[in-house]
């Protein structure tokens, strides 16, 4: 459970700094953004690649990026 939540801050901070919304991005929001975007990106790509506490890593920071994106466009700041 822990190395689970570890790994989905991982997975968010990569997915962060892919779509340069890293730094305004928490630790609590890298863990979420992780956790839902492994679960995404596994349901949507598979679960080929590298794999640690049960997550492919390159499928889950592909649903990491797609979460924080559709997450930007409906709630980022309006200008």
């Amino acid at each position: 459970m822990v190395w689970s939540i570890i790994v989905g801050g991982f997975i968010g901070f990569v997915a962060g700094v892919i779509t340069r919304k890293g730094g305004s991005m928490g630790i609590l929001s890298n863990v979420v953004a992780g956790l839902i975007g492994s679960f995404v990106g596994q349901r949507l790509f598979g679960t080929w690649g590298p794999a640690l506490a049960g997550k492919a890593l390159i499928p889950s920071i592909l649903g990491a990026v797609i979460v924080i994106a559709i997450v930007v466009l409906f709630f980022g700041k309006k200008s």
